[in-house]
């Protein structure tokens, strides 16, 4: 497939810009080498025992898991966390940094993952709204008090049985401690971390309205919608070119642009398209 042209027209959106919002799916980190939990197959390749069980994703991401059997919720949270602190970010991460300080852009960045990788990447916090939480903060699963702390938690998890070793504990009450992270059927999420960054970033765009604008988005696929509507919104308010960088639903209307590739083909293809000297 011939690409040279949308990557043409997309360093012409971003070289236009002056104010970029950054979204990302799921799909952002497939080239860093997390897993693909697209479907029920794609989890089971990632954590085969779930399928033996017959648990999909919806069921292992699911607070209930952390009240009634703590060592089984804290299994999959806990070889999700260890993988995240090992993982190192794509060069993507470091090409989209780089554009900022070439072009001087305002920018923002929005993700529905709960990784970490941008701010493992050099983004710093207050650049970042995280609208599903961090697996990198803990809360308590009562919750006892409205307290969101840092996760220091070693977890080692046992790979046969995907049970955790050592289960997190509330520092204030000592419950058991889950991530802050809003999962499936989730009544006890706290969502105050996220609703700061949120505030932060509605601030951004006040600030940046006057500004020619464009939405670089990876990853988001449509299963659940929330950085792929965020992005469109965004184009239509704002006036913003947005460009979709997806390899399996890149589809958007015109005047925005699809790139059918990965977030590191697609940010590559971009940054070979600039304009000589810029």
């Amino acid at each position: 497939m011939n690409l040279s042209d949308p990557f043409r027209k997309a360093a012409e959106a971003v070289e236009r810009a002056r104010a970029v919002v950054i979204t990302a799916g799921a799909g952002m980190g497939v080239d860093s080498g997390l897993p693909d939990f697209r479907g029920d197959h794609g989890f089971w390749k990632a954590y085969p025992i779930y399928q033996r069980l017959g648990i999909n994703f919806v069921a292992a991401a699911n607070p209930v898991h952390f009240q009634r059997d703590p060592s089984f919720g804290w299994g999959f949270y806990g070889h999700r966390t260890n993988l995240y602190r090992e993982t190192v970010p794509h060069g993507g991460f470091g090409l989209l940094l780089e554009w900022i300080d070439r072009f001087g852009f305002e920018y923002f960045v929005v993700t529905s993952n709960v990784d970490g990788q941008f701010q493992k990447a050099g983004f710093p916090e207050d650049r970042i709204l995280e609208v599903h939480g961090s697996i990198h903060h803990l809360q308590c699963i009562t919750p006892c008090c409205s307290a969101i702390w840092g996760n220091a938690e070693e977890v080692p998890v046992d790979s046969e049985t995907m049970r955790a070793i050592h289960i997190p504990r509330c520092i204030h009450c000592g419950d058991v401690a889950r991530p802050n992270i809003l999962m499936f059927g989730d009544y006890s999420w706290l969502s105050d971390r996220t609703r700061q960054q949120e505030h932060l970033f509605d601030e951004f765009l006040a600030d940046s309205r006057a500004l020619p604008m464009a939405v670089i988005e990876m990853g988001a696929g449509t299963a659940i919608p929330t950085i792929r509507s965020l992005g469109e919104q965004i184009g239509d308010s704002y006036g913003a070119t947005v460009v979709r960088i997806n390899p399996r639903e890149p589809t958007i209307t015109s005047p925005h642009i699809s790139l059918p590739c990965g977030a590191v083909q697609g940010l590559e293809g971009i940054e070979a398209s600039f304009s000589a000297g810029s």
